[in-house]
């Protein structure tokens, strides 16, 4: 008889296709039945505090799970779309084990040594993707505010690199950081109409 590992079917999702600065992160996660974690949802309709709470929740009780990440240099390099792949790659790659499947959020699968399944809005009907969505949010979130102590003029503790009004007017002001993805239109623009270096 197999190993129950031969069976572990694996969620993933990611974090920061839309913002304008930062880079793009992914989670993934197995979760472990005998072991169950309630209120798991698409991370975008938790609140912060219970993001934060069910992200200890899913490290303490899953399986496994890892977070993978691909750059601003990336980004700008591949393009939104294959960093995203390209971080989920690695964050299922940093397991120990190959699953059995990987199940990912949308229509647009990484390449993988393993059977992988796409689901549209997967992040709110399958629980391994929502336990990787929660990961993967509070992760970037993280990596915002840390980024927000080396260029405080942007707000990123406040928007994540999003593009609010805030955000847009700020690089008006200041121009570009070394954050910034400058192959998105709102920051080709900044650099058009600031100067190429900017970097408060």
């Amino acid at each position: 008889m197999l190993s129950d590992e031969f069976n572990w079917v694996c969620g993933v999702d990611e974090s920061g296709r839309g913002p304008l600065a930062g880079p793009v992160f992914a989670a993934c996660v197995i979760l472990n039945p005998a072991r169950r974690i309630d209120g798991l949802a698409d991370s975008k309709t938790l609140s912060e505090d219970k993001r934060n709470k069910l992200t200890l929740a899913i490290k303490a009780n899953s399986i496994a799970w890892a977070i993978g990440v691909a750059s601003v240099r990336e980004i700008d390099r591949l393009n939104i779309l294959q960093a995203s792949l390209l971080a989920m790659k690695r964050a299922v790659e940093s397991l120990s084990f190959v699953p059995a499947r990987v199940l990912v959020d949308g229509n647009q699968s990484p390449r993988l040594k393993c059977p992988v399944t796409t689901i549209v809005k997967g992040d709110s009907l399958v629980p391994e993707i929502s336990a990787a969505s929660i990961l993967a949010k509070t992760a970037r979130d993280a990596e915002m505010v840390a980024l927000h102590g080396r260029f405080p003029h942007y707000g990123f503790d406040r928007h994540k690199g999003y593009s609010t009004e805030q955000h847009i007017a700020a690089l008006r002001i200041h121009g570009i950081s070394e954050v910034h993805r400058r192959s998105f239109a709102p920051v080709r623009e900044s650099i058009t109409n600031f100067g190429a270096s900017g970097g408060s």
